[in-house]
């Protein structure tokens, strides 16, 4: 009886680690460990921008980083809310359980207000980098906040602080999305001229 016991304990603790392990994402620099957890993500991330009808230029790019960017973006860091001005186009009761339609016209271009400050225009810039930054630029101001317009200056309603843990490959997803998104004409959307 003692040693069913044990066996059958042994094997629940398998099953419970081998399904950690699968469930496992990614570690601190995006060591990929959880292929089906990624590929789920992915495919969500380009269900969103078909659904709404964001115009992704793949050529270039990694399509896996440009979905998981996608779901990263639009599925768990509510970019949209700060970056966009408005937001969405539907009526306000979106969050009631209406379909909601983000505005694809002003998308992720900057513009809206909190306070003194003006959320960044974050779609590809004449140089076709998301907020005219390179990547490495970009994963310095997601890990540390600092204003790319003020060195030395911390981003103030930017919550750099919970994005700054997001592993390297997270962060390059999001650059990547960010790259494929469609440019927006300065100054279409309210985002101040610089």
């Amino acid at each position: 009886m003692q040693t069913k016991l044990v066996w059958v304990c042994t094997g629940v603790f398998a099953a419970c680690l081998g399904g950690a392990v699968l469930a496992a994402s990614q570690d601190r620099d995006g060591r990929q460990q959880g292929v089906a957890g990624e590929a789920s993500r992915i495919r969500i991330g380009f269900g969103y921008a078909q659904q709404q009808g964001i115009k992704l230029d793949l050529k270039g790019r990694n399509p896996a980083l440009v979905g998981l960017g996608s779901y990263l973006v639009n599925a768990v860091g509510g970019c949209n809310d700060c970056h966009t001005a408005p937001p969405y186009t539907s009526d306000p009761y979106a969050f009631l359980g209406a379909p909601k339609q983000i505005n694809l016209a002003c998308y992720l271009a900057g513009g809206q207000e909190f306070g003194p400050f003006v959320s960044r225009d974050i779609t590809p810039w004449e140089d076709d980098k998301p907020a005219g930054l390179t990547f490495s630029q970009f994963r310095h101001v997601m890990r540390t906040g600092e204003d790319p317009d003020h060195p030395g200056q911390v981003l103030q309603v930017m919550p750099w602080p919970v994005y700054q843990s997001m592993t390297d490959r997270d962060l390059r997803a999001l650059y990547e999305y960010l790259s494929a998104i469609p440019a927006i004409p300065v100054n279409t959307c309210g985002a101040p001229s610089e």
